[in-house]
């Protein structure tokens, strides 16, 4: 498996991970493709790509000066708890730091217990809770990553 940067011929694959992924919103073909054609400069998508070079995940970062924000990470359901999703936010750090980010910001369900595990055994720091985040109305839980100093991690 090898994480890569998004190209126009993975649009639908990254599209179809959206739906499973998210299905309430789902980012669509149509803004996946602005976002891999640069026409949003801050927005960067990742692809997980297995040996047949199939998209088994991918992940968005948007960085826009010192701030980095993971905006989503999906992996197929089917091919879970192999390492994909580690291997992808391990790019986005890597991603955000390149491109000159100091902290990494993400938001999580509150149920989503876990997500939230995952982001803290990768060392985020929960910052913050934005009440009625979701659209069902589910809190959202702030984390944040330092990217620079000792408790930054590469994955």
């Amino acid at each position: 498996m090898t994480v890569r940067p998004a190209g126009p011929d993975d649009v639908d694959a990254i599209a179809a991970l959206e739906l499973e992924a998210f299905p309430d919103d789902a980012w669509t073909p149509e803004y996946l493709q602005v976002a891999i054609d640069g026409k949003m400069p801050t927005v960067r998508i990742l692809v997980a790509v297995d040996d047949a070079g199939t998209v088994v995940g991918h992940a968005l970062v948007s960085v826009v000066y010192e701030i980095a924000e993971l905006q989503r990470i999906a992996t197929a359901e089917e091919q879970r708890r192999r390492g994909i999703g580690g291997s992808l936010l391990a790019a986005s750090i890597g991603l955000a730091r390149s491109e000159g980010a100091e902290r990494l910001l993400l938001e999580v369900r509150e149920g989503n217990v876990g997500a939230i595990e995952f982001y803290r055994q990768a060392g985020f720091i929960e910052i913050d809770r934005r009440e009625r985040y979701y659209r069902d109305g589910a809190t959202g839980i702030v984390l944040a990553m330092e990217l620079a100093g000792p408790t930054a991690t590469s994955g």
